[in-house]
């Protein structure tokens, strides 16, 4: 049984981050989606919230798991009993982010591969900050999120 972990902030899930899990699903018998519970950065969503937008968004597929993570990814990674890590790449300008963050996992842990995934074509230019961004201002981001995350994000920015 190969395992492997598909980690980030999912603030909000967007199409693009559910093409790549879908593919990663397809590769491996068991995916965990782990959900950064202290990414670093300002979020719009909890993270249960988060948590159960990816639920929901996953939950067709009987291979995945999303649970929430918290400190050194490759160590929590480890720990769940994997040594695959999923990446996406978008586009060139994520390619040297995740490069960086590669070698250093790799140089950390040493017995944990990264794997990079390209999403869908339709879903390489999107990304949670767009996302965010086209809601806030009060536009239709529908085509850029699956319907339940659409109507997170219209109640949350309706609240705000």
């Amino acid at each position: 049984m190969t395992r492997a972990v598909y980690a980030g902030t999912f603030d909000p899930m967007t199409y693009g981050h559910l093409d790549v899990a879908t593919r990663a699903a397809q590769v491996f018998s068991h995916l965990t989606l782990a959900v950064a519970e202290d990414p670093g950065k300002k979020v719009l969503f909890s993270t249960e919230e988060r948590v159960e937008l990816a639920r929901a968004c996953l939950a067709e597929f009987k291979n995945v798991e999303v649970v929430p993570f918290s400190g050194l990814l490759v160590e929590w990674v480890r720990a769940h009993g994997s040594h695959v890590l999923v990446r996406g790449l978008r586009a060139f300008s994520d390619f040297e982010y995740e490069f960086q963050m590669a070698l250093t996992n790799r140089k950390l842990a040493p017995d944990i591969e990264t794997l990079f995934l390209m999403p869908n074509e339709d879903f390489s230019y999107v990304s949670s900050s767009m996302v965010k961004e086209i809601a806030a201002l009060g536009g239709d981001a529908r085509q850029f999120v699956p319907p339940v995350v659409a109507a997170a994000l219209k109640k949350k920015l309706a609240h705000s």
